[in-house]
């Protein structure tokens, strides 16, 4: 560029700066086509941000295929001025799901495995939950719109359990869903850090992690409300249409 512009690096390198420019970085984005986003958001972020009554909030989803790999050397351990090493190369021994329901007000999840990923076992995981809640609460389920959560048989289970109440995140904004984030500190603390050499080590490891993390549990706390959100999305619907002219 700055050969381009007929300045020198130093000159170039201040006007990224002072314009908080970074042509180095790209960011994702994906944006959602879903009719009913507003109303979903709307509906979901106000649960987060003032919850009903004698009600729990409980963010449920699928960490599926997530794989056993043993590194094919043993994992270095830090040392001063060195982080921890791991080699590139892995052997894999198999992939199982973990499913977790994150109740938003107390940061405690109520999680288990499973070696498939179908509405048979999403239905033994509603079981799960349904044991573990107290009596007399009302149940509101954040959920995704994967083909697992709107069977019949999952309808129908929910019939007849009428104090579960559920919300669908909009399509492609799985970012709605906090249990996302569990997921994420699950998978950075947990999964990329470990050798397993079965899928039984890897399960144990997960459900030990969070059954730690039950003991002193920390709630993520939602801070933007609905307008900020929508506020942004519409911001970058401005953009992606001035791009296209």
């Amino acid at each position: 560029m700055a050969q381009k512009a007929g300045l020198s690096q130093s000159a170039i390198v201040r006007i990224w700066h002072a314009f908080g420019l970074q042509p180095h970085r790209v960011e994702n984005f994906n944006f959602s086509k879903d009719p009913q986003f507003v109303e979903k958001v709307r509906d979901i972020v106000g649960l987060y941000m003032n919850p009903p009554q004698r009600a729990v909030v409980l963010c449920v989803d699928e960490k599926s295929q997530v794989q056993a790999l043993n590194r094919t050397q043993p994992i270095l351990p830090l040392a001063p001025g060195v982080p921890a090493r791991q080699s590139h190369d892995y052997e894999r021994h198999g992939v199982t799901s973990l499913f977790a329901a994150l109740d938003v007000a107390s940061g405690v999840a109520i999680s288990g495995c499973y070696r498939r990923h179908r509405h048979q076992e999403f239905l033994r995981f509603l079981e799960q939950i349904e044991a573990s809640l107290p009596r007399g609460l009302e149940v509101h389920l954040v959920m995704d719109n994967y083909g697992t959560h709107k069977v019949k048989k999952v309808r129908a289970w929910l019939a007849r359990h009428p104090r579960y109440h559920v919300h669908f995140t909009p399509t492609g904004a799985s970012w709605l869903n906090l249990v996302e984030r569990l997921f994420a500190e699950v998978t950075q603390r947990c999964v990329r850090r470990g050798s397993y050499t079965a899928v039984r080590e890897l399960e144990k490891a997960m459900l030990a992690y969070l059954d730690n993390r039950n003991r002193d549990p920390k709630p993520f706390v939602w801070t933007a409300d609905a307008d900020l959100i929508l506020g942004k999305v519409e911001r970058l619907c401005e953009r992606i249409s001035d791009s296209a002219h």
